[in-house]
C-alpha cells in the first residue's frame, strides 16, 4: 500500500518543507523508500535534495522535464498521451529518499484546475484534470516501489493545494507558536471539511475521466509545533502561552469539524500511538547553529556527521548533545505516523 502524506498549513514559515524532509529521510532510513513530492513553486524542497545540481537540473536536456509541472503537462495541455512516472533524483546520501521535483512556475496551472474543478465536468476539455496530479504520483510511486509518499505544499488556498490536500490519505498540520497560526488553524476549522465536502461531490462527475479522482478521505495525524527557543528544558516563556492556544484549538475546534466529515481515526489510535489528546506529535525547537550546517552538508541537522559539524570543545559537546536531541523526536514521529499508517493499511 503507498501512503500518501500531506504537509499543508496557509500560513508560511511554519518549516513544512523541513519537515517534510526530515520526515521523509528518517522513513528512508527505516529501510522504506519514500518519495517527496514538491508542490511548491518556490522550490525550496527540490534544492534541499539537489543541492548544488539544482540549476544544472533544470537547463539539462535529460533532466529538465523531470518534474511536476511537465509530469503533468499532457493533460493541462490536453495531448493525446497519458501521463507518464518522471525519472526521480535520488538523495546522494539515502537511496532510499526519491525526489519529484517541483517547478517555478507550477501556480500557472492554478486558474484552469480551479476551473475544472467548478464546472461540474461540462467541458470535456478539462474531465481530466483534476485527477492529473494524483495520476502522475501514483505512477512515480509504483514505478520506484515507493510506500510513503510526503507532500509539500506551498502556503495557500489555491486550487492546486486543494487538489493535492484531497488525493492524499493523511495529512499534518506543522504551526509556529504565534498567534498568526492560531489564526490559521481556525480557518482551517472550516476550509479543511469544505475542501473534502467538495471532492465528495464532484467524484462521481470524474469517474469516467482518464485520470478519476481517488476514492479516499484525508485524515489528520497530528500537529506539530516548532521553532521556538528553550530555556531550561522546555519552550521559553513567551512561546508557551501559544503552545497551549494551539492544542486548545486543536482539541476544541479541530477535531469536532474533522470528526464529521470522516477525517480522523478513533481516539483508540492516537491513543496506540503514543500520541497526546491535543494530536500534537512533537514540539521542535528552533534548530540554531545546527541548521547553517546541516545545509552546507545537504542532510537533515540529525544526520550530520561529527566532521560536518566542525567544531572542537565544548561547543562540538553541546552541538552534538542537540543532533541527539533533534534525532530522537524526528524518530519517535516517524513511529508515530508508522503505526497511524499500519492501522490505517490493516483495516
Amino acid at each position: 500500500m503507498i501512503h500518501k502524506i500531506v504537509f499543508f498549513n496557509h500560513k508560511g514559515g511554519v518549516s513544512k518543507t523541513t519537515t517534510t524532509y526530515n520526515l521523509g529521510w528518517k522513513l528512508a532510513t527505516q529501510g522504506h523508500k519514500v518519495l517527496l513530492v514538491d508542490a511548491d513553486p518556490q522550490c525550496n524542497l527540490t534544492s534541499l535534495i539537489l543541492n548544488d545540481d539544482f540549476e544544472q537540473y533544470y537547463s539539462e536536456d535529460a533532466t529538465r522535464f523531470q518534474n511536476i509541472m511537465d509530469g503533468v503537462k499532457v493533460a493541462f495541455e490536453a495531448k493525446p498521451q497519458e501521463i507518464k512516472a518522471i525519472e526521480c533524483p535520488v538523495d546522494k546520501r539515502n537511496d532510499h529518499l526519491f525526489l519529484l521535483p517541483g517547478h517555478a512556475n507550477l501556480s500557472e496551472y492554478d486558474a484552469a484546475l480551479s476551473f475544472a474543478q467548478t464546472s461540474n465536468n461540462a467541458i470535456a476539455t478539462l474531465q481530466n484534470l483534476p485527477g492529473a496530479f494524483n495520476d502522475l504520483i501514483l505512477k512515480t510511486a509504483i514505478k520506484y516501489e515507493i510506500k510513503y509518499v510526503l507532500i509539500d505544499l506551498n502556503p495557500g488556498l489555491s486550487a492546486i493545494n486543494q487538489n493535492l490536500f484531497v488525493l492524499s490519505d493523511y495529512f499534518i498540520i506543522p504551526t509556529n507558536p504565534d498567534p498568526f497560526s492560531i489564526m490559521a488553524l481556525n480557518t482551517l476549522v472550516s476550509v479543511l471539511p469544505r475542501w473534502v465536502d467538495w471532492v465528495e461531490r464532484m467524484r462521481p462527475s470524474f469517474a469516467d475521466a482518464a485520470y478519476p479522482l481517488p476514492e479516499t478521505t484525508p485524515k489528520l495525524i497530528g500537529t506539530l509545533i516548532q521553532r521556538f527557543n528553550v530555556r531550561k528544558g522546555r519552550a521559553a516563556k513567551p512561546y508557551r502561552e501559544n503552545i497551549e492556544e494551539i492544542k486548545l484549538v486543536v482539541q476544541e475546534k479541530l477535531i469536532p469539524a474533522l470528526v464529521t466529515k470522516n477525517m480522523m481515526f478513533p481516539i483508540e489510535v492516537y491513543q496506540s500511538a503514543g500520541i497526546e489528546a491535543s494530536l500534537c506529535l512533537s514540539e521542535i525547537p528552533d534548530f540554531q547553529g545546527l541548521l547553517p550546517k546541516a545545509s552546507d552538508a545537504g542532510v537533515p541537522v540529525f544526520a550530520l556527521r561529527d566532521d560536518e559539524i566542525g567544531e572542537v570543545g565544548s561547543v562540538l559537546t553541546g552541538l552534538l548533545e542537540k543532533r541527539a536531541i533533534f534525532d530522537a523526536l524526528f524518530e519517535d514521529i516517524s513511529k508515530k505516523v508508522t503505526i497511524i499508517c499500519d492501522y490505517a493499511e490493516s483495516v
